[in-house]
Protein backbone atom coordinates (compact mmCIF):
# COMPACT_ATOMS: atom_id res chain seq x y z
CA UNK A 1 0.00 0.00 0.00
CA UNK A 2 1.05 3.36 -0.73
CA UNK A 3 0.82 6.68 1.32
CA UNK A 4 -2.75 8.21 1.19
CA UNK A 5 -1.65 12.04 -0.54
CA UNK A 6 -2.24 12.90 -3.93
CA UNK A 7 -3.23 15.66 -6.03
CA UNK A 8 -6.01 16.10 -8.71
CA UNK A 9 -5.73 18.37 -11.30
CA UNK A 10 -8.74 19.38 -12.70
CA UNK A 11 -9.21 20.29 -16.38
CA UNK A 12 -12.23 21.45 -15.99
CA UNK A 13 -11.31 24.35 -13.94
CA UNK A 14 -8.51 25.01 -16.12
CA UNK A 15 -10.88 25.78 -18.75
CA UNK A 16 -12.92 27.49 -16.69
CA UNK A 17 -10.36 29.77 -15.48
CA UNK A 18 -9.16 30.57 -19.19
CA UNK A 19 -12.71 31.41 -19.97
CA UNK A 20 -12.48 33.64 -17.21
CA UNK A 21 -9.35 35.34 -18.52
CA UNK A 22 -10.90 35.49 -22.01
CA UNK A 23 -13.78 37.39 -20.31
CA UNK A 24 -11.24 40.08 -19.22
CA UNK A 25 -9.56 40.58 -22.59
CA UNK A 26 -11.95 39.51 -24.59
CA UNK A 27 -9.91 41.28 -27.75
CA UNK A 28 -6.40 39.85 -27.04
CA UNK A 29 -4.12 37.10 -27.75
CA UNK A 30 -3.95 34.48 -24.56
CA UNK A 31 -0.04 33.48 -24.11
CA UNK A 32 -0.76 30.61 -21.07
CA UNK A 33 2.04 30.33 -19.22
CA UNK A 34 2.93 26.60 -18.50
CA UNK A 35 6.28 27.39 -17.25
CA UNK A 36 7.96 25.06 -14.26
CA UNK A 37 5.71 22.33 -15.26
CA UNK A 38 2.67 24.50 -15.38
CA UNK A 39 3.46 25.56 -11.91
CA UNK A 40 3.08 22.17 -10.60
CA UNK A 41 0.22 20.61 -12.80
CA UNK A 42 1.72 19.06 -15.44
CA UNK A 43 2.70 20.88 -18.74
CA UNK A 44 1.14 18.22 -21.34
CA UNK A 45 -1.91 17.83 -19.43
CA UNK A 46 -2.41 21.46 -18.50
CA UNK A 47 -1.64 22.78 -22.50
CA UNK A 48 -4.23 19.68 -23.41
CA UNK A 49 -6.89 21.27 -21.38
CA UNK A 50 -6.10 25.08 -22.73
CA UNK A 51 -5.59 23.94 -26.01
CA UNK A 52 -8.10 26.76 -27.73
CA UNK A 53 -5.19 29.51 -26.03
CA UNK A 54 -2.74 31.28 -29.14
CA UNK A 55 0.59 30.61 -27.56
CA UNK A 56 2.23 28.75 -24.76
CA UNK A 57 5.13 30.46 -22.57
CA UNK A 58 7.48 28.22 -20.89
CA UNK A 59 11.64 28.82 -19.86
CA UNK A 60 12.91 25.63 -20.58
CA UNK A 61 13.96 24.33 -24.26
CA UNK A 62 13.08 20.93 -23.33
CA UNK A 63 9.51 21.81 -22.07
CA UNK A 64 9.10 23.65 -25.76
CA UNK A 65 10.52 20.79 -27.18
CA UNK A 66 7.77 18.18 -25.48
CA UNK A 67 4.85 20.64 -26.30
CA UNK A 68 6.15 20.60 -29.94
CA UNK A 69 6.37 16.93 -30.37
CA UNK A 70 3.28 16.54 -28.50
CA UNK A 71 1.27 18.40 -31.52
CA UNK A 72 1.04 22.00 -29.95
CA UNK A 73 1.01 24.42 -33.28
CA UNK A 74 0.39 27.30 -31.66
CA UNK A 75 3.47 30.03 -30.93
CA UNK A 76 5.55 28.73 -27.91
CA UNK A 77 7.99 31.57 -26.31
CA UNK A 78 11.07 30.98 -24.39
CA UNK A 79 10.02 33.62 -21.76
CA UNK A 80 13.54 34.40 -20.79
CA UNK A 81 14.72 33.32 -24.27
CA UNK A 82 17.95 31.27 -25.24
CA UNK A 83 20.69 30.39 -22.67
CA UNK A 84 23.06 29.72 -25.05
CA UNK A 85 24.01 30.16 -28.92
CA UNK A 86 23.61 26.35 -29.13
CA UNK A 87 20.07 26.60 -28.82
CA UNK A 88 19.12 28.54 -31.44
CA UNK A 89 19.56 25.50 -34.03
CA UNK A 90 16.96 23.48 -32.24
CA UNK A 91 14.74 26.77 -31.54
CA UNK A 92 14.37 27.12 -35.20
CA UNK A 93 14.40 23.55 -36.01
CA UNK A 94 11.18 23.64 -33.96
CA UNK A 95 9.56 26.94 -34.92
CA UNK A 96 10.28 28.14 -31.38
CA UNK A 97 9.65 32.21 -30.59
CA UNK A 98 11.95 33.53 -28.19
CA UNK A 99 12.65 36.45 -26.42
CA UNK A 100 15.55 38.73 -26.50
CA UNK A 101 16.36 40.88 -23.48
CA UNK A 102 19.84 41.72 -23.62
CA UNK A 103 22.89 42.72 -26.10
CA UNK A 104 24.36 39.40 -25.63
CA UNK A 105 21.48 37.58 -26.88
CA UNK A 106 20.99 39.64 -29.76
CA UNK A 107 24.50 39.25 -30.64
CA UNK A 108 24.42 35.78 -30.68
CA UNK A 109 20.88 35.91 -32.78
CA UNK A 110 21.86 37.94 -35.15
CA UNK A 111 25.60 36.37 -36.02
CA UNK A 112 23.28 32.59 -35.77
CA UNK A 113 22.59 32.80 -39.57
CA UNK A 114 19.62 30.22 -38.98
CA UNK A 115 17.70 28.86 -41.81
CA UNK A 116 14.04 30.29 -41.19
CA UNK A 117 13.27 33.48 -39.56
CA UNK A 118 12.16 33.41 -35.80
CA UNK A 119 9.44 35.35 -34.33
CA UNK A 120 10.93 37.71 -31.45
CA UNK A 121 9.54 39.31 -28.37
CA UNK A 122 11.88 42.18 -27.50
CA UNK A 123 11.98 43.02 -23.59
CA UNK A 124 11.94 46.27 -21.93
CA UNK A 125 13.17 46.85 -18.78
CA UNK A 126 10.44 49.52 -17.07
CA UNK A 127 11.83 49.52 -13.57
CA UNK A 128 11.84 45.51 -12.29
CA UNK A 129 15.89 45.71 -13.43
CA UNK A 130 15.66 41.73 -13.77
CA UNK A 131 15.64 41.46 -17.71
CA UNK A 132 14.93 43.86 -20.41
CA UNK A 133 16.92 46.56 -22.79
CA UNK A 134 17.23 50.12 -21.12
CA UNK A 135 14.85 52.26 -22.83
CA UNK A 136 17.59 54.51 -24.06
CA UNK A 137 18.40 50.93 -26.34
CA UNK A 138 15.71 49.45 -26.85
CA UNK A 139 14.96 51.25 -30.25
CA UNK A 140 18.30 50.72 -31.76
CA UNK A 141 17.85 46.49 -30.68
CA UNK A 142 14.73 47.06 -32.22
CA UNK A 143 16.02 48.41 -35.61
CA UNK A 144 18.77 45.97 -35.83
CA UNK A 145 16.32 43.05 -35.68
CA UNK A 146 14.49 44.94 -38.86
CA UNK A 147 17.52 45.26 -40.29
CA UNK A 148 19.03 41.63 -40.07
CA UNK A 149 16.13 39.96 -41.95
CA UNK A 150 16.19 37.32 -39.26
CA UNK A 151 13.56 37.87 -37.04
CA UNK A 152 10.10 37.14 -38.08
CA UNK A 153 7.04 38.68 -36.62
CA UNK A 154 8.54 41.28 -34.00
CA UNK A 155 6.72 41.98 -30.69
CA UNK A 156 7.69 44.62 -27.93
CA UNK A 157 7.35 43.58 -24.44
CA UNK A 158 7.81 44.17 -20.72
CA UNK A 159 7.09 42.66 -17.32
CA UNK A 160 5.60 44.62 -14.38
CA UNK A 161 6.92 44.21 -11.10
CA UNK A 162 3.80 45.55 -8.96
CA UNK A 163 1.16 44.98 -11.02
CA UNK A 164 -0.87 43.47 -8.34
CA UNK A 165 -0.90 46.87 -6.18
CA UNK A 166 -3.18 49.77 -6.85
CA UNK A 167 -1.26 51.84 -9.69
CA UNK A 168 1.27 49.70 -9.77
CA UNK A 169 1.53 49.73 -13.76
CA UNK A 170 1.43 53.95 -14.07
CA UNK A 171 5.19 54.38 -13.95
CA UNK A 172 6.41 51.16 -16.28
CA UNK A 173 3.27 51.30 -18.59
CA UNK A 174 4.09 55.18 -19.35
CA UNK A 175 7.70 54.56 -19.81
CA UNK A 176 6.59 51.54 -22.28
CA UNK A 177 4.76 53.81 -24.25
CA UNK A 178 6.39 56.54 -24.50
CA UNK A 179 9.74 54.78 -25.54
CA UNK A 180 8.07 52.94 -28.67
CA UNK A 181 6.12 56.10 -29.19
CA UNK A 182 4.07 55.49 -32.84
CA UNK A 183 5.96 52.59 -33.31
CA UNK A 184 3.59 49.98 -34.84
CA UNK A 185 4.42 46.66 -33.28
CA UNK A 186 2.46 44.01 -31.22
CA UNK A 187 2.81 44.46 -28.07
CA UNK A 188 2.70 42.54 -24.92
CA UNK A 189 2.58 43.65 -21.50
CA UNK A 190 -0.03 42.09 -18.82
CA UNK A 191 0.34 39.97 -16.67
CA UNK A 192 -2.43 37.95 -14.75
CA UNK A 193 -2.93 41.06 -12.53
CA UNK A 194 -2.85 43.66 -14.92
CA UNK A 195 -4.92 41.30 -17.32
CA UNK A 196 -7.68 41.80 -14.65
CA UNK A 197 -7.09 45.31 -13.64
CA UNK A 198 -5.73 47.33 -16.42
CA UNK A 199 -7.35 46.64 -19.76
CA UNK A 200 -5.22 49.59 -21.24
CA UNK A 201 -2.50 47.16 -20.44
CA UNK A 202 -4.46 44.12 -23.09
CA UNK A 203 -2.38 45.51 -26.45
CA UNK A 204 -2.10 42.36 -28.48
CA UNK A 205 -1.26 39.84 -26.34
CA UNK A 206 -1.63 39.14 -22.56
CA UNK A 207 0.17 35.96 -20.62
CA UNK A 208 -1.58 34.95 -17.36
CA UNK A 209 0.01 32.97 -15.47
CA UNK A 210 -1.36 31.59 -11.81
CA UNK A 211 -5.11 32.80 -12.65
CA UNK A 212 -5.53 29.87 -15.01
CA UNK A 213 -4.40 27.58 -12.10
CA UNK A 214 -7.57 29.06 -9.72
CA UNK A 215 -5.22 31.43 -7.39
CA UNK A 216 -5.52 34.87 -7.08
CA UNK A 217 -2.33 37.85 -7.42
CA UNK A 218 -3.84 39.60 -5.24
CA UNK A 219 -3.89 40.00 -1.49
CA UNK A 220 -6.91 41.46 -0.94
CA UNK A 221 -9.39 39.68 -3.73
CA UNK A 222 -9.93 36.25 -3.64
CA UNK A 223 -9.55 33.39 -5.96
CA UNK A 224 -13.41 32.78 -5.78
CA UNK A 225 -14.17 36.72 -5.94
CA UNK A 226 -12.76 36.39 -9.46
CA UNK A 227 -14.21 34.04 -10.21
CA UNK A 228 -12.11 31.29 -10.84
CA UNK A 229 -11.87 27.94 -9.54
CA UNK A 230 -9.02 25.77 -7.95
CA UNK A 231 -7.39 23.38 -10.61
CA UNK A 232 -5.18 21.30 -7.83
CA UNK A 233 -6.00 19.69 -4.83
CA UNK A 234 -3.81 18.17 -2.63
CA UNK A 235 -5.24 15.43 -0.24
CA UNK A 236 -4.38 13.20 2.05
CA UNK A 237 -5.75 10.60 5.02
CA UNK A 238 -5.92 10.77 8.98
CA UNK A 239 -3.22 8.39 9.84
CA UNK A 240 -3.85 8.20 13.73
CA UNK A 241 -5.01 9.95 16.64
CA UNK A 242 -3.40 11.02 19.55
CA UNK A 243 -5.86 12.35 22.37
CA UNK A 244 -3.93 15.06 24.50
CA UNK A 245 -4.70 16.98 27.92
CA UNK A 246 -3.62 19.92 28.92
CA UNK A 247 -0.36 20.81 28.67
CA UNK A 248 1.54 18.64 26.77
CA UNK A 249 2.84 19.23 23.57
CA UNK A 250 2.66 18.31 19.83
CA UNK A 251 5.64 17.86 17.29
CA UNK A 252 9.07 18.33 16.88
CA UNK A 253 10.30 21.09 19.13
CA UNK A 254 7.32 20.77 21.60
CA UNK A 255 5.80 24.05 19.80
CA UNK A 256 2.56 23.85 20.26
CA UNK A 257 1.23 23.10 23.95
CA UNK A 258 -2.62 22.07 24.92
CA UNK A 259 -4.32 24.75 26.84
CA UNK A 260 -7.04 22.49 26.66
CA UNK A 261 -7.68 18.57 26.19
CA UNK A 262 -7.58 18.16 22.39
CA UNK A 263 -8.13 15.34 19.95
CA UNK A 264 -5.41 15.56 16.90
CA UNK A 265 -5.21 13.58 13.91
CA UNK A 266 -2.14 12.72 12.04
CA UNK A 267 -2.16 13.53 8.60
CA UNK A 268 0.30 11.83 6.02
CA UNK A 269 2.13 14.89 4.38
CA UNK A 270 4.69 17.03 5.37
CA UNK A 271 7.53 19.48 3.69
CA UNK A 272 8.64 16.53 1.11
CA UNK A 273 4.79 16.34 -0.64
CA UNK A 274 5.89 20.05 -0.80
CA UNK A 275 3.77 21.31 2.15
CA UNK A 276 5.32 24.58 3.63
CA UNK A 277 7.33 23.38 6.54
CA UNK A 278 7.31 26.84 8.02
CA UNK A 279 2.98 26.67 8.24
CA UNK A 280 2.52 27.44 11.53
CA UNK A 281 0.00 26.53 14.14
CA UNK A 282 -3.63 27.53 13.06
CA UNK A 283 -2.91 27.36 9.18
CA UNK A 284 -6.50 26.18 7.66
CA UNK A 285 -7.05 22.42 6.25
CA UNK A 286 -9.89 20.69 6.21
CA UNK A 287 -11.29 17.26 7.19
CA UNK A 288 -14.03 15.59 5.60
CA UNK A 289 -14.74 18.60 4.31
CA UNK A 290 -14.80 20.76 7.70
CA UNK A 291 -12.45 23.70 7.73
CA UNK A 292 -9.86 23.51 10.95
CA UNK A 293 -6.35 24.34 11.59
CA UNK A 294 -3.04 22.55 11.75
CA UNK A 295 -1.17 22.44 15.30
CA UNK A 296 2.57 22.02 15.96
CA UNK A 297 5.28 22.63 12.89
CA UNK A 298 4.74 20.64 9.85
CA UNK A 299 7.42 17.61 10.24
CA UNK A 300 8.75 15.37 6.52
CA UNK A 301 6.00 13.01 5.58
CA UNK A 302 3.43 13.76 9.03
CA UNK A 303 1.34 17.01 10.10
CA UNK A 304 -1.16 17.57 12.64
CA UNK A 305 -4.41 18.93 12.82
CA UNK A 306 -6.99 19.93 15.23
CA UNK A 307 -9.56 17.53 15.56
CA UNK A 308 -11.58 18.82 18.70
CA UNK A 309 -14.55 20.12 17.36
CA UNK A 310 -14.90 17.17 14.50
CA UNK A 311 -16.25 14.10 16.94
CA UNK A 312 -17.07 11.81 13.53
CA UNK A 313 -13.76 12.43 11.96
CA UNK A 314 -11.35 9.28 12.48
CA UNK A 315 -8.37 7.88 10.61
CA UNK A 316 -9.63 7.11 7.28
CA UNK A 317 -10.84 10.41 7.32
CA UNK A 318 -10.50 12.80 3.91
CA UNK A 319 -8.10 15.72 4.34
CA UNK A 320 -7.86 18.57 2.21
CA UNK A 321 -4.47 20.37 2.50
CA UNK A 322 -5.48 22.83 0.00
CA UNK A 323 -8.15 22.92 -2.81
CA UNK A 324 -11.77 22.76 -2.48
CA UNK A 325 -12.98 24.06 1.45
CA UNK A 326 -8.87 25.65 1.40
CA UNK A 327 -7.50 27.93 -1.22
CA UNK A 328 -4.05 27.63 -1.97
CA UNK A 329 -3.66 31.39 -1.17
CA UNK A 330 -5.04 30.94 2.26
CA UNK A 331 -2.21 28.26 2.87
CA UNK A 332 0.20 30.56 1.33
CA UNK A 333 -0.48 33.83 3.84
CA UNK A 334 -0.45 31.45 6.71
CA UNK A 335 3.11 30.42 5.76
CA UNK A 336 3.74 33.77 5.14
CA UNK A 337 4.83 32.84 1.20
CA UNK A 338 3.10 33.24 -1.71
CA UNK A 339 0.33 30.32 -3.94
CA UNK A 340 2.78 30.08 -6.86
CA UNK A 341 5.62 28.86 -4.55
CA UNK A 342 3.47 26.19 -3.09
CA UNK A 343 2.48 24.61 -6.25
CA UNK A 344 5.54 24.54 -7.71
CA UNK A 345 6.71 23.23 -5.09
CA UNK A 346 4.49 19.60 -4.96
CA UNK A 347 6.86 16.68 -4.93
CA UNK A 348 7.57 14.10 -7.42
CA UNK A 349 6.15 11.50 -5.12
CA UNK A 350 2.92 12.82 -4.52
CA UNK A 351 0.89 10.83 -7.08
CA UNK A 352 -1.14 13.24 -9.22
CA UNK A 353 -4.39 12.04 -11.15
CA UNK A 354 -5.84 14.23 -13.94
CA UNK A 355 -9.82 14.80 -13.94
Amino acid sequence: MSRPIFASISTAALKHNLKQARHYAPQAKIMAVVKANAYGHGLLAAASALAEVDGFGVVELDEAIALREAGIRQTILLLSGFFSAAELLLISEYRLSIVIHCQEQLESFLCSGLPVRTDVFLKMNTGMNRLGFAPSEFLAAAQRLLDSGQAGNITFMTHFACAEEPGGINEAATLFFKTIGDKNFNKSLANSAALIRYPETHCDWVRPGIILYGASPFQEESAAQLGLLPVMSLQSEIIAIQNVLAGEAVGYGKSFTAEKPMRIGVVACGYADGYPRHAPSGTPIAVDSQRTSTVGRVAMDMLCVDLTGLPSAGIGSRVTLWGEHISVDEVARAASTVSYELLCALARRVKVMVT
